[in-house]
């Protein structure tokens, strides 16, 4: 995430509970998949699990996306 963006989204944050919601998730699967990457060896149910959090992850960096685009858009 690019320092603007950072600074954006603390700028954001009291104002918009969403948003708010969709950092903190973000930073959870995050550390969720670096306790994941740490493991030599992942068992299919832990493959899955990686591929769900890595797609949850991508959806609510898109929408983060999509509420800064909106923001700037209004400015």
């Amino acid at each position: 995430m690019e320092k603007r963006d950072e600074e954006l989204i603390e700028r954001l944050i009291p104002d918009n509970k969403e948003l708010g919601r969709l950092v903190a998730e973000h930073k959870e699967f995050e550390s969720q998949l670096d306790e994941l990457k740490k493991r030599l060896y992942l068992s299919d149910e832990e493959n899955r699990e990686k591929k769900r959090i890595q797609k949850l992850k991508l959806a609510g960096r898109d929408r983060i996306e999509q509420i800064l685009r909106d923001f700037r858009d209004k400015r």
